[in-house]
């Protein structure tokens, strides 16, 4: 019986270190970039023969995931705050991977085209706007008929980057917000309904009449559920698209390229746009893992920023501004295997 446990456990060694098991990768987190990743990763293994298994669990899933080292890298369109950067046991990078847009979306009798202001999209879902015949949103949807109907918010239950995005931008528009909910993955919500996931999100307001909630584009076109256009700073009122979502993106990045670009001063900007990212350890010597493991990740990132990037735009994300892909690549270089940098 000793004998069999020996060599039982042998094996399992040998295949934690086989080549095939370098060529696996396991990722989790962020749900509002998968549909672009689900083809990003299956594009991959098809030309390089790696095979990525990515959970769509959500950004805060996919932050605990790293920081609990069950996964070789997480997704989240939340950058990790300087507080919870320090919690981990080493150095975590933050990669970014491509640009999407936030919508409000929602489910009335026609589903008629409408256009939102910051301050009433603020009291909606505060819950200060109670019905979709409200003067407010009347006023700027002259010739829309709007129904006299409650209205229904629906929010993530879950810790979510697109959580995140959505509040920043509150946050930057209202003092009360700001004050009363604040910015985060997850809130104590004034008011609504939670669900699961972009999808499970999208699926609620589909199912509830006289709802409304936030997804990343690529669910409310899914879906084919209207979405607003939302007035900017500038005071222009913007459809989500690649065109205004990467105008948005036209800022300084960041070395660590940890930024938010919502509510961006850009004239024809989307002001609910954001990056998301994936993360990992800088120091790849970590439980066990090889040289062979860190460099397939690595080289797998290193795709994704560049040739990768071409997968981006049919989906209707926005790709990597230049500034964006430059700083990735330093950061890359900074991912080392015993000190041993694994990029030259």
């Amino acid at each position: 019986m000793k004998k069999l446990l020996v060599m039982c456990t042998c094996l399992i060694a040998l295949g934690l270190s086989s080549p095939a098991a370098a060529k696996e990768l396991l990722g989790a987190g962020a749900t509002f970039p998968y549909p672009y990743y689900s083809k990003l990763f299956d594009t991959y293994k098809n030309e390089k023969g790696v095979k990525i298994n990515y959970q769509a669990i959500g950004s805060g899933g996919g932050i605990r995931q790293v920081l609990k080292k069950t996964v070789d890298f997480g997704g989240t369109d939340a950058f990790m705050k300087d507080k919870d950067l320090k919690k981990a046991e080493a150095p975590i990078l933050h990669i970014p991977t491509c640009l999407g847009a936030v919508v409000v979306t929602y489910n009335i009798p026609g589903n008629p085209s409408l256009k939102l202001t910051s301050d009433i999209i603020t009291d909606i879902f505060m819950g200060t706007i109670k019905k979709w015949n409200d003067e407010r949103i009347a006023a700027i949807n002259k010739g829309v008929s709007l129904p006299d109907m409650n209205i229904v918010v629906v929010h993530r239950s879950d810790g979510s980057g697109t959580t995140f995005i959505f509040s920043d931008y509150l946050s930057k528009v209202s003092t009360a917000w700001k004050e009363k909910v604040g910015t985060g993955k997850s809130l104590n919500w004034p008011t609504g309904l939670g669900a699961k996931g972009n999808p499970g999100v999208a699926g609620l307001i589909k199912q509830v009449p006289g709802s409304v909630g936030y997804v990343e584009l690529i669910y409310a076109m899914g879906n084919k559920m209207p979405y607003a256009e939302i007035k900017n700073k500038s005071g222009n009122y913007v459809t989500p698209s690649i065109e205004s979502v990467s105008l948005a993106a036209n800022v300084p990045m960041p070395d660590d390229t940890r930024l938010t670009i919502t509510d961006t001063a850009a004239k024809k900007g989307y002001p609910l746009s954001g990056f998301t990212w994936l993360i990992f350890y800088q120091e790849q010597n970590y439980d066990g893992r090889t040289m062979e493991k860190a460099q397939t990740l690595l080289n797998m990132l290193q795709w994704v920023i560049n040739e990768g990037q071409g997968l981006a735009e049919p989906l209707h994300y926005a790709p990597l501004p230049k500034a964006a892909v430059e700083k990735a690549e330093t950061i890359l270089k900074s991912a080392t295997y015993g000190g041993k940098a694994i990029l030259k």
